[in-house]
């Protein structure tokens, strides 16, 4: 009897097992994520630092100090990273005369980006993904172009993402595009993005998602006294603030409000950067940006890309927008002392998984609809392949209304499913699955009648 039970019990073990769907890095991007260098991110930012000052006002012709200075060097750095990519890494600086506005900016003032260009080995593939940084840095009063102004985290973390990603992933060949650019004009009024993402709307680039990072390597907080470097956030818009008045009908007569293209990206951040990097969990912020503050990202949501803000979990205050200065025992200023370099590697890791993740999966399915022309209990869904990439299947996602992410998978080899839930309980999307098993972005069905 006692053996009989053994056998039963082993049996239901190997059925349990057999039935688990286990999600398995892919061994090229977890090769890129284990390359991410605490000490490379360190020597971006001491260089960063040593230009004194990164106001988008200052010296552009000076050599050694100013952001003049700091966007050659980027340049530079961009440019020595482009000899391990066998010709498919470019880089730039894109430059207006941006003329005095009466707000931020009192004279007329060379405008750059200093931009990379990793060029997708697909040439019918035309998808970008946007890895982005501030250049730029400030203290207390933001017309003030002389003092010392470090930007250490704020945002010269953001930019040693851009740099380190840059590094690595120009050693590897993506279908896609990837562009890293670090951006001029942030604290100016987000001058810099908003200049590419206006051209990127002009000349019809086809953005697919955009990351932006602003102050992601500090671990500890002023106001809340928290000290925490496994959290990091990421920041989506719901309702969509391009063309909100054409869509907010169809999105309504859904249930979309929290569905955006926005919040889709940043679900695939957390599902794909937690799948990568341990110790840190990703945390979805419902907001397009914090209070009375505002990202690089916006500009690029203002023309109706998809982007998301990644920042950290836990801000100090002290050390953002200060003067070099210390009083009552506390020292103020974006010093690079109070930054955390492993906190850092983890946040930049998030980015490098995601963006190789995207880069290399086909694109999305198309005509992704849900059936509703009969009463059903059941919820019965179509598509079409994707336009790009080879695909070896699909994966049908499903989460309760209530849940911020996703809680089934599906996989099919077929551009059709019939699944036994409530399609009037749950919320659905559709994801290309590439040959090597990377995942588009997810697509929210329309309605087939």
């Amino acid at each position: 009897m006692k053996i009989r039970y053994l056998l039963l019990l082993c049996c239901m073990s190997i059925f349990s097992a057999s039935a688990q769907t286990v999600i398995n890095r892919n061994a090229e991007i977890a090769e890129m994520v284990a390359a991410v260098n605490p000490d490379s991110l360190k020597s971006y930012i001491t260089s960063l630092v040593a230009f004194g000052t990164r106001s988008t006002l200052s010296d552009t012709n000076n050599e050694k100090r100013g952001i003049g200075a700091a966007r050659n060097w980027v340049v530079d750095k961009f440019n020595q990273f482009a000899k391990q990519s066998n010709g498919r890494l470019t880089a730039y600086l894109d430059t207006i005369t941006y003329q005095a506005d009466g707000k931020r900016v009192d004279a007329a003032i060379s405008l750059a980006n200093a931009v990379a260009v990793l060029k997708g080995t697909d040439k019918n593939d035309k998808r970008i993904f946007i890895i982005s940084g501030h250049l730029d840095s400030r203290v207390t009063d933001i017309m003030n172009r002389k003092s010392d102004a470090p930007g250490a985290n704020d945002d010269g973390s953001g930019v040693a993402a851009v740099l380190e990603s840059a590094r690595i992933m120009s050693k590897h060949a993506f279908p896609a595009t990837v562009i890293f650019v670090a951006v001029s004009g942030e604290e100016q009024g987000l001058l810099g993005s908003a200049f590419m993402a206006d051209k990127a709307k002009k000349e019809n680039w086809e953005i697919e998602a955009v990351l932006n990072n602003d102050i992601v390597g500090s671990n500890n907080s002023s106001g809340t006294n928290i000290i925490d470097n496994t959290k990091f956030r990421v920041f989506s818009e719901g309702l969509p603030n391009y063309q909100l008045n054409k869509t907010a009908k169809y999105i309504r007569s859904l249930g979309l409000e929290n569905d955006s293209k926005s919040r889709q990206l940043a679900r695939y951040v957390k599902e794909i950067g937690e799948r990568y990097v341990d110790h840190l969990e990703v945390k979805l912020i419902y907001r397009s940006d914090r209070f009375l503050r505002g990202g690089d990202h916006l500009p690029y949501l203002n023309n109706g890309f998809t982007a998301v803000r990644l920042t950290e979990m836990n801000e100090n205050f002290n050390h953002q927008h200060q003067d070099l200065r210390t009083e009552n025992g506390t020292e103020y200023g974006d010093l690079i002392k109070f930054m955390d370099f492993e906190y850092l590697r983890k946040n930049t890791c998030i980015n490098l998984s995601v963006l190789a993740s995207l880069a290399k999966a086909p694109s999305v399915p198309t005509e992704v609809k849900v059936v509703v022309k009969n009463l059903s209990n059941s919820a019965a869904f179509n598509w079409k392949a994707p336009k790009k990439g080879k695909v070896k299947g699909y994966y049908v996602l499903m989460r309760e209304s209530s849940s911020a992410v996703w809680e089934k998978k599906f996989f099919t080899v077929q551009t059709e499913i019939t699944l036994p839930y409530s399609k009037d309980n749950c919320l659905f999307a559709v994801q290309s699955v590439g040959e090597d098993g990377t995942e588009s972005l997810p697509v929210v069905p329309g309605i087939d009648r």
